[in-house]
């Protein structure tokens, strides 16, 4: 297959399933109000960090959304723990990303993943609980700003909204906002697991250890950010050339749920201890299911990945029509997000 056609076979394979988790991902963003989420978290307590972990895995919000989101639970009582957990959970998983994976992988990967992500994200906030006893005091009274990155929670509505109203804003958050905060990522994603694809052999990580792998995924993983849903087509392309599954689970964790840029900004609000916990968490959860992984598919399962990005599958009408327009839905979002602001002197959201 020629670079385009398979580029063209990961656009199609991701799309329908893609579309289905943003267009969940919409209803989920509109009828999951903040200020309960504020009410669950505020508690310090093993019960608070398991809702936090919980509540994160099938939120939209990416890893620069999740910060402004997540500073305003800190600054409204949320502890250590269940503002870790949910800066955890939230970006590594989420429904479009979890959709993406059942379409590019096969449904045990769909479950380890959101699983994995529920399981860092909860023993980083017991291990917060127990060993970070750092106290954030408010300077002034200043909010979050929410402006700083791409939002993924809308505001408190009082009074009730028509069904209507509130199917028609989930369409505009699904097709409009995320999808734009999404599309520079998944294209880089795309683009890349196709190159990925192309150019590298077959065997390549025949040669190579499995302790050797996963160090390098986890020093590459831990201080450069990638989304969770781009994280997928990348993944499944390196599974095509070699790569264990666990370790490409391990790549699916660390990726979203860390950058050097997010360590920067949490130092302020969970302390250094706070990040290094964090950080350890993340690695050593990600390390046990990596292996946990491996060690089941090994002997107990066989990885089915997507048949048309290994050969030259035939698609549907509907699955073209999908891939037309998620190309849509990318062009839209990298011109409203990058060229746009750019170009035309306005300011951007965070991308």
């Amino acid at each position: 297959m020629d670079f385009f056609s398979i580029l063209w076979a990961f656009i199609v394979e991701s799309a329908p399933f893609l579309l289905l988790g943003l267009f969940i991902s919409g209803f989920i963003h509109e009828w999951i109000p903040m200020d309960k989420i504020k009410k669950w978290l505020g508690a310090k307590s093993i019960g608070s960090v398991f809702k936090a972990s919980l509540i994160g895995v099938p939120l939209p919000l990416c890893s620069c959304s999740v910060i402004p989101t997540a500073v305003t639970l800190r600054k409204n009582g949320a502890s250590n723990g269940a503002t870790s957990s949910f800066l955890i959970s939230t970006p590594e998983s989420g429904v479009d990303s979890i959709s993406i994976t059942y379409a590019l992988m096969d449904l045990p990967m769909t479950v380890f993943r959101p699983l994995a992500a529920f399981a860092s994200a909860f023993v980083a906030g017991v291990f917060q609980m127990k060993f970070n006893e750092f106290e954030y005091i408010e300077e002034g009274t200043r909010e979050a700003k929410k402006d700083q990155c791409c939002s993924g929670v809308g505001s408190v509505k009082n009074n009730k909204k028509r069904l209507s109203l509130n199917v028609k804003k989930a369409f505009q958050f699904s097709f409009g906002k995320l999808s734009d905060d999404i599309a520079g990522w998944l294209t880089i994603g795309i683009i890349l697991g196709a190159l990925i694809q192309f150019i590298v052999p077959s065997d390549f990580f025949q040669g190579t250890g499995m302790i050797q792998n996963r160090l390098l995924i986890l020093a590459v993983g831990i201080p450069f950010y990638i989304c969770a849903s781009a994280s997928t087509p990348i993944a499944v392309s390196l599974m095509l050339k070699g790569l264990s599954p666990g370790s490409a689970l391990l790549f699916l964790l660390v990726g979203p749920a860390t950058n050097i840029s997010n360590i920067a900004v949490l130092q302020k609000y969970i302390g250094k201890k706070g990040v290094v916990i964090n950080i350890l968490a993340i690695a050593l959860v990600g390390l046990f299911f990596s292996f946990l992984v491996d060690y089941l598919y090994l002997h107990f399962l066989t990885i089915k990945l997507s048949e048309g990005l290994s050969s030259h599958g035939h698609h549907g009408m509907f699955e073209q029509v999908c891939g037309a327009f998620l190309v849509f839905l990318l062009i839209k979002g990298i011109y409203k997000e990058q060229v746009k602001p750019k170009f035309f002197n306005k300011q951007a959201s965070c991308h």
